[in-house]
């Protein structure tokens, strides 16, 4: 009896996982020998510049070849020309595919681009400019949601009726921190040769809510702070006690020696007048 013949399968081998590696293309002659044809399509967009010495040649892909030539403009210093020429399959001319102007490794180049909104800082702000405040800003939270007891309210705050945004938790700290590293805070050089500190001056105003422990406002029209905020340890020369005016004293009765006298000598320089009338007398 035979026995039934087996069939053989072949069977995937496992996978190792790696990428499948791809060769770089390779440059085409045609393409790399136009360094005459990319010069001259160098010359022809820099005109009346001239175009630098050749800087290599390196391949995009097949029968497509990019040409470097250096940038002799003296406000393009570090830039180069990149010129890109092709041909088409089974054909011998060259053509221009492209020519542009392309940094270098030294190349000045301008610095990134910043919104507007993070280059603004303070104090650039000026009469008649306006600065839109973002939906999301993290530093403005609704008024209605803000409903904090540590929070001075003058009146009752119901949804609709007050302000549309107030201060958010993270808005008062970073409003706290700039104000108290600033020039109004106990680091100040000003602050480091007062007296004594703004907590202790009458001119100084709390600030309502939970910053009237740290915080408050100037109101000596001397002080170089009128008007400002200013930090409970912070201080100047104009604090309310920092000079006491000493009493008036009672000045004391002259006392006059009547049992002495002192002998002046007469003044040796007579007058004009009185030398002419004591000639006419002994005459």
């Amino acid at each position: 009896m035979r026995q039934p013949s087996t069939t053989r399968t072949a069977t995937a081998r496992p996978s190792t996982g790696h990428a499948r590696r791809t060769r770089p293309p390779a440059v085409d002659t045609a393409c790399g020998e136009a360094v005459d044809l990319a010069r001259a399509a160098a010359e022809d967009e820099a005109r009346p510049s001239p175009v630098g010495e050749h800087l290599g040649a390196q391949a995009e892909g097949d029968r497509v070849v990019t040409h470097y030539f250096a940038a002799l403009d003296p406000a393009y210093r570090g830039w180069r020309w990149a010129v890109t020429v092709t041909r088409a399959s089974r054909a011998k001319n060259v053509t221009v595919s492209e020519c542009v102007l392309l940094p270098g490794e030294d190349a000045l180049l301008a610095p990134p681009w910043v919104p507007w909104l993070e280059r603004l800082r303070p104090g650039d702000l000026g009469p008649g400019d306006l600065l839109p405040t973002a939906p999301d800003d993290a530093r403005l939270a609704p008024g209605y949601t803000q409903a904090d007891e540590a929070i001075d309210r003058a009146a009752p705050w119901e949804p609709g009726l007050g302000r549309v945004r107030v201060l958010s938790q993270e808005g008062r700290d970073e409003a706290a921190t700039r104000w108290y590293e600033g020039i109004a805070g106990p680091r100040a050089p000003i602050a480091v040769s007062a007296p004594a500190q703004c907590s202790t001056c009458g001119f100084y105003v709390p600030l309502a809510g939970e910053l009237r422990l740290v915080f408050g406002v100037c109101a000596n029209e001397y002080a170089p702070d009128d008007g400002r905020v200013v930090s409970a340890d912070h201080g100047c020369g104009a604090h309310s006690e920092a000079v006491s005016v000493p009493a008036a004293s009672e000045q004391a009765t002259p006392l006059i020696d009547e049992m002495g006298y002192d002998i002046v000598p007469a003044d040796t320089d007579d007058d004009p007048e009185t030398v002419a009338e004591r000639e006419l007398g002994h005459s």
